[in-house]
């Protein structure tokens, strides 16, 4: 009898509810399976999105999307749509493919990481361990934010073009087919999303092949346009 009495009223096994709703949009079911693998282990559900892709991001609420920016205009349509939406206008963005001149194209949208192609497991699973916390809106534990948008370096008389890789109140870390020598004063100049363009003194404070980090000048009250940018990001 009280075997029968504690089977029967045994507790009901506890459903893990996904923390963060990833849209996967147009992509082919071979990435599909593999992306909602890497995001799953880290408790983030993902939703296939094939169509009306730009109406759903602007009325569903989505914490992340990730898009093909070989689909062009479509992936722009999609992009513009999220971003002007009251619930996803801070969404994390992820690109999937393309090349620097692609990336450049959608940099006013902010997208924040991309995607190699041809999509292999474990760099996928590495970059969506590295980009999670904003995915899950733990954003104060995660102090640089990862955007690409292009960045013109001027400095041991040169200008160069860049891209940014991540960005936080204090500095920024940049690719380039260039680079500049450790401590080499220079200024960046950047806009962001709803960030106007800005102008920064800074000095290069690493380097690696086609990368190179600078550190914000303290004394620069310009950078204060990019705290509060940031602060901004985090808090929405």
């Amino acid at each position: 009898m009280q075997k029968a009495f504690a089977t029967t009223f045994a507790p009901a096994p506890i459903v893990r509810k996904a923390a963060a709703r990833t849209a996967l949009v147009n992509l082919n079911d071979q990435c599909r399976a593999l992306l909602a693998e890497c995001f799953r282990q880290f408790n983030i559900e993902t939703v296939a999105v094939s169509s009306n892709a730009p109406e759903r991001l602007h009325k569903e609420k989505f914490e992340a999307c990730v898009l093909s920016l070989a689909d062009g205009d479509n992936a722009g349509a999609v992009m513009e749509s999220a971003r002007s939406s009251p619930s996803n206008s801070r969404c994390v963005i992820y690109g999937m493919g393309g090349n620097a001149q692609e990336c450049m194209r959608f940099s006013k949208y902010g997208i924040n990481a991309i995607f190699n192609e041809p999509l292999e497991r474990p760099a996928a699973l590495k970059l969506v361990r590295a980009t999670r916390m904003l995915v899950l809106h733990e954003f104060r534990r995660y102090v640089r934010i990862p955007v690409i948008t292009e960045v013109s370096v001027v400095g041991d008389g040169r200008r160069v073009s860049a891209s940014s890789i991540e960005i936080s109140t204090g500095g920024m870390s940049l690719t380039s087919s260039e680079d500049f020598s450790i401590g080499t004063n220079v200024e960046v100049s950047f806009s962001l999303m709803t960030l106007p363009r800005v102008n920064v003194r800074s000095v290069v404070s690493w380097r690696k092949p086609k990368s190179f980090g600078v550190r914000f000048d303290a004394s620069d009250d310009r950078r204060q346009k990019v705290k509060l940018w940031i602060d901004s990001y985090l808090e929405n």
